[in-house]
């Protein structure tokens, strides 16, 4: 191709990459530090895939130990983080750190995975709670057989860890502390997603 002289060539501008929009979310969210890229990652993959009813996010980091706050919740529409919090893990999942995993009845064990949050329950052990429904078969398809919700506990929670230095062990469910419970049920109730990450 021949151009007379001083015709301006218009070059077409160099191909742009593909934005990471989860990465992007990760970084407007402040997650940076509060929990790792691969776990958002891997919640934001199952987001899209089970598409739930609320645009908000809970993920339980069992690759931290339980006298950390590894339990974040995260509302994608604000983009913004609105809780951070002990969890418990399963008595037979492991002392500090969760390592091992269950299906199955009476193992009291965590199971990890995406859940569905469904209604409000009334415990009487627990008091007000939060029904989850395992979305993955043959991983955490169980929990409504197995009677894992979302509770509080008096072994959860700031003052537990203070005195003992971890926190304390439930059958197999999520449990949080009492004070964070009663803030977060009407926020997970009915459709929020919870994804219990661990490698």
């Amino acid at each position: 191709m021949y151009f007379c002289p001083g015709q301006s060539v218009t070059r077409p501008e160099p191909a742009r990459p593909p934005v990471n929009k989860a990465l992007e979310l990760y970084n407007e969210c402040g997650l940076l530090g509060v929990i790792s890229y691969e776990a958002f990652n891997k919640c934001m993959e199952g987001y899209n895939r089970y598409k739930p009813d609320k645009h908000i996010v809970a993920i339980c980091d069992f690759t931290k130990e339980s006298d950390k706050k590894r339990f974040i919740v995260i509302d994608l529409d604000s983009k913004k983080i609105i809780s951070q919090t002990y969890v418990a893990h399963g008595v037979n999942s492991g002392d500090c750190l969760a390592t091992s995993f269950s299906n199955e009845k009476e193992s009291l064990k965590s199971s990890l995975g995406f859940y569905r949050i469904g209604p409000v329950i009334q415990t009487a052990t627990h008091g007000p709670s939060l029904v989850l429904d395992g979305l993955e078969k043959g991983k955490n398809d169980n929990a409504r057989e197995r009677e894992i919700i979302i509770h509080s506990a008096s072994y959860v929670g700031e003052e537990f860890v203070r005195k003992y230095g971890y926190t304390g062990h439930s059958h197999g469910c999520p449990a949080l502390p009492a004070e964070v419970m009663s803030e977060l049920i009407p926020v997970l109730a009915d459709g929020g997603l919870l994804y219990i990450f661990a490698q």
